[in-house]
């Protein structure tokens, strides 16, 4: 008999080459929370047969599937199979159970750990009446990304790319204003001149070199910022966000940054640095304009750094491994258009304002911005350690003590070292003094309660605060009709949370309460660090409508997975999902959402039913219409309802 298959199998092996006549494809679907069915689907070719997982021995090789890394799955009984064709065939001498055309296998899976995909091996044989395969092996990966983490991922992607897009405007905006530093401004002409000057050099030469001098100073920046990604890594980055010490560092670092915008010091490398630099431009050639374009660099190191430091943060802590480099290639773009441009249009150079006070003004301006921008980040650490030093009145009121100390300093009231004696106020000062004061007055609310939306994300959130007023739910402005659920003392995770919500930080708290109440669980997972949920209370929760669903429809459970609090030793555990121990709230709930929901992002919002635990709609992220996200709401209310 062995013989007889082996004889069969020479027909369909062609100068070493085996016949694809069975095409494998794969899908899976999640059935529940950490079940899922994968799909193996075989097209057979016309004339062929493949065989049955169940076959009598003696005949040919039965298809067979085996699946790798069973620690973190287990399968729920065996693969299955729809009912064969069965017939005796003489070639086997017996009766053979086979498929053709196209048959589907499936095996319901349940994940033990939490994993992206499972990979499989099927061994198959396909025969037709004159000839067979010999055994052929095909490896099968299952994605086991559920729709709601594909509309996620999806979602994220898009934040992601949004993300990139801001950084590098951000960064560009940066460089725009490093340009107009002391430092920096009065070496454009300069250095334009010195591409145009000299020898037989035509225009087209001079445009040459001038293009390869921005592309180096382009490519110095950039370089910065590659060796910060790769030193730190995704997984840093993405934990610079929400570490308070961290945070604290960066509050520092820019700090010190201001101080020397102000006029206090300045942040130079060593002349000698330079001086090498200048010499090895005298080179020529490309590398004499690279280190040309280095000497640039370090010679306006004084004035560059404090902007190139406040993006290069920024981008780290937007938890993009990329945003550093994104970043770098914004503001050194921004850098080195001006040297090409004018290069091009050598002209253009006697339109340029004359070199003056007022870049030693913007120089300062940056400074007053580089100390309120270095508050957000000491925000951070207080909030997410919970310190409650810097609340939301505190943050306010020293962004309005620095917006209106600019507003002085720019109507010429007070003078920082090295600024010329103000004789007349210039009309583009008056105008920035006008913006700042205006800014200076709409901040002012914000201390008795004031939404202040155009700062949403920035300072601590509604409920992080001094002030308390009980009765802002139930003024006019919101017009919400029920009151709002009242404060139960059995309950020790209930708590005040933003625009005076009831909401409770655990889950089993929350979930019995549900279904005491009879209202379905509105599960938000967040964080004290996360801008973005920060923006979605300022600016969606805030809508009068939204607020009157989330205050009479629904239980808020709010999961804050940056939450430092340790848990007691005897509640810590190692995760199933990461092999990591989980000591702090914040990790047993960001470990809750892997488990459950497959997916670690912020903010992230679930509708459940209190009684079996399952979701009432797909998932949703940052949603910043108000109407989508309330129509959300509402269907997924109406379902429970239903």
């Amino acid at each position: 008999m062995r013989k007889l298959i082996l004889l069969l199998l020479l027909p369909i092996v062609v100068f070493g080459q085996v016949k694809n006549v069975v095409k494998w494809t794969n899908s899976s679907k999640q059935v529940s929370d950490d079940e899922f069915i994968l799909e193996f689907v075989a097209t057979i070719d016309e004339g062929y047969h493949l065989y049955s997982q169940d076959l009598e021995e003696g005949g040919p090789l039965p298809t067979k599937f085996t699946f790798q890394n069973l620690e973190n799955f287990e399968l729920i009984g065996e693969v299955q199979e729809p009912v064969p064709e069965s017939e005796f065939q003489e070639a086997f001498n017996m009766k053979v159970n086979y498929f053709s055309d196209k048959v589907v296998f499936t095996q319901r899976v349940k994940l033990i750990k939490f994993v992206k995909e499972i990979k499989a091996e099927v061994r198959f044989m396909a025969c037709n009446d004159e000839e067979c395969t010999p055994p052929l092996y095909k490896d099968i990966s299952f994605d086991l990304v559920p729709e709601s983490v594909v509309t996620q991922a999806e979602s994220t992607q898009v934040s992601g790319s949004s993300s990139l897009l801001s950084i590098f405007i951000t960064s560009f905006v940066g460089g725009l204003l490093a340009l107009l530093t002391p430092c920096v401004f009065p070496m454009i002409p300069l250095t334009v001149s010195f591409f145009l000057k000299g020898g037989k050099k035509t225009n087209r030469q001079a445009i040459s070199k001038a293009l390869l001098y921005g592309l180096s100073i382009i490519l110095i920046y950039v370089l910065l910022g590659t060796v910060i990604s790769f030193i730190f890594g995704a997984a840093a980055l993405n934990s610079l966000a929400t570490d308070p010490w961290f945070n604290v560092a960066f509050f520092i670092l820019l700090v010190i940054f201001a101080i020397s915008f102000l006029g206090a010091f300045e942040i130079m490398l060593p002349n000698s640095w330079a001086n090498k630099m200048d010499e090895k431009s005298s080179k020529g050639g490309f590398l004499g304009i690279f280190f040309m374009a280095f000497t640039l660099a370090i010679v306006s190191f004084s004035c560059t750094s404090p902007v190139v430091g406040t993006v290069l943060v920024q981008s780290a802590v937007s938890q993009e491994f990329s945003g550093p480099i994104v970043a770098m290639v914004g503001f050194s773009s921004a850098l080195a258009l001006p040297f090409t441009l004018f290069a091009i249009f050598p002209k253009w150079i006697s339109t340029l304002p004359k070199s003056g006070s007022w870049l030693n003004t913007v120089k300062v301006t940056l400074g007053f911005l580089e100390l309120a921008f270095a508050f957000k980040f000491l925000s951070n650490a207080d909030l997410v350690l919970q310190l409650h030093l810097l609340e939301r009145e505190t943050f306010i009121a020293i962004w309005i003590a620095i917006f209106g100390l600019l507003t002085i300093y720019l109507l010429g009231f007070i003078q920082l070292p090295h600024d010329s004696k103000l004789e007349k106020l210039p009309v583009p000062r008056l105008f920035m003094a006008i913006t700042t004061l205006f800014f200076t007055i709409y901040m002012i609310p914000g201390l008795w309660g004031a939404p202040l939306k155009i700062l949403s994300g920035f300072p601590p959130p509604s409920n992080y605060k001094e002030w308390k007023d009980q009765k802002l739910l139930t003024s006019p402005l919101f017009n919400l009709g029920d009151k709002v659920t009242s404060k139960d003392v059995s309950y020790s995770s209930q708590k005040t949370g933003p625009h005076n919500l009831t909401v409770f930080t655990d889950y089993n708290e929350g979930l019995e309460y549900a279904r005491k109440v009879n209202k379905p669980v509105f599960l938000d997972f967040t964080g004290y660090a996360c801008v973005n949920c920060r923006k979605m209370e300022d600016n969606v929760w805030i809508d009068p409508r939204v607020l009157k669903l989330l205050s009479n429809e629904v239980v808020i459970v709010s999961l804050y997975v940056d939450d430092r609090k340790e848990l007691p030793l005897d509640q810590q555990y190692i995760s199933n999902y990461t092999d990591t121990k989980i000591k702090t709230v914040g990790g047993k709930w960001a470990e809750f959402q892997i488990s459950r929901f497959k997916i670690n992002a912020q903010p992230y919002y679930v509708f459940l039913n209190p009684k079996d635990e399952n979701k009432l709609s797909e998932p949703a992220t940052y949603v910043p219409n108000v109407e989508t996200y309330l129509s959300w709401m509402e269907r997924s209310i109406n379902a429970y309802n239903r």
